[in-house]
């Protein structure tokens, strides 16, 4: 099986990145940010061996279209994705950052992830069936895992640091991270966003499960909608025609590759473990699919 070679690591004039994290690059231009979405995965807060080629791709050009699509909601960092019109000393490396860059504005990120669910699955299953509650939001009793919720749900998680794993938390936890009159704005910020895009995604047969999010303040208190937006990485899709309550469904998102590393019994420890080519390419599948499906056009 032939695959491209995935893009593990961008170097601009031989700098190293301001900010790595587990799959972008940040450069400090001074007055803006140059987010590079590399092919790096991650799984169990690991960084794996193997990349999954044009996902970073998928990942910049999916958040640039949602980034557009809830402006009416939020106004958004993203300044352009247009190579052309990047600073002058960027131009050398415009093959590179073509499709999987983006310049940004910079903000003071909110120190906590805003997570809506609109189902019950992952972390949020997890505490459902030990406290019949997810973030104290408390649910009624009898509801199987990945069933839909009476109405979407707030759930905020603290923003992890080093790669240690978000916790979920409360909503009167959240505010006293961040204070009681910003929280309950990026509360109603975060669900009118999910709810806009779930309702796109249902017309293109996926189900939006959940999502995350991360916002940024400016000097003047404005917000923003910063990093990416409703992408594989940072939300749970389903195909709507398969959909079946009552046990984990296929998704789009990186579930398969979490699902080889159980199969195989890796034990989450290093040393990290690289995929055989047919899981790299199904999940290369699974992340342009949803790109097409969500945008209605082909990746760039």
């Amino acid at each position: 099986m032939s695959l491209a070679v995935p893009l593990l690591e961008v170097r601009i004039d031989g700098r190293i990145p301001d900010l790595r994290g587990k799959v972008r690059d940040i450069y400090d231009l001074g007055d803006t940010l140059l987010l590079i979405t590399s092919d790096r995965i991650s799984a169990f807060d690991f960084v794996l061996g193997s990349g999954i080629p044009d996902k970073g791709r998928v990942l910049t050009q999916l958040s640039e279209f949602w980034f557009e699509a809830t402006r009416h909601i939020v106004s958004h960092h993203l300044i352009t994705t247009d190579v052309a019109a990047y600073p002058d000393e960027l131009q050398t490396h415009a093959d590179v950052l073509a499709g999987r860059s983006m310049l940004a504005r910079k903000t003071t990120p909110v120190q906590v992830e805003c997570v809506a669910r609109g189902y019950l699955a992952g972390s949020g299953w997890k505490d459902y069936k030990a406290t019949r509650t997810v973030c104290g939001v408390a649910l009624p009793a009898g509801l199987r895992e990945c069933d839909r919720l009476p109405e979407p749900i707030f759930t905020p998680a603290t923003k992890a640091q080093d790669g240690a794993h978000d916790l979920n938390i409360s909503e009167e936890e959240a505010a006293r991270l961040v204070g009681t009159d910003l929280m309950r704005t990026l509360k109603r910020l975060t669900l009118e966003i999910y709810t806009f895009g779930a309702a796109h995604a249902a017309t293109r047969g996926l189900i939006l499960a959940d999502t995350k999010f991360e916002f940024g303040l400016l000097p003047d208190g404005s917000i923003l909608l910063i990093d990416e937006a409703m992408t594989p990485d940072s939300s749970r899709y389903w195909p709507a025609d398969g959909y079946e309550p009552g046990r984990p469904q296929p998704s789009f998102d990186k579930q398969y590759v979490r699902d080889y590393l159980e199969a195989i019994g890796w034990n989450k420890q290093p040393p990290v473990p690289s995929l055989p080519d047919e899981v790299v390419a199904r999940t290369r599948e699974k992340y342009v699919d949803a790109y097409r499906r969500l945008a209605g056009r082909e990746l760039a």
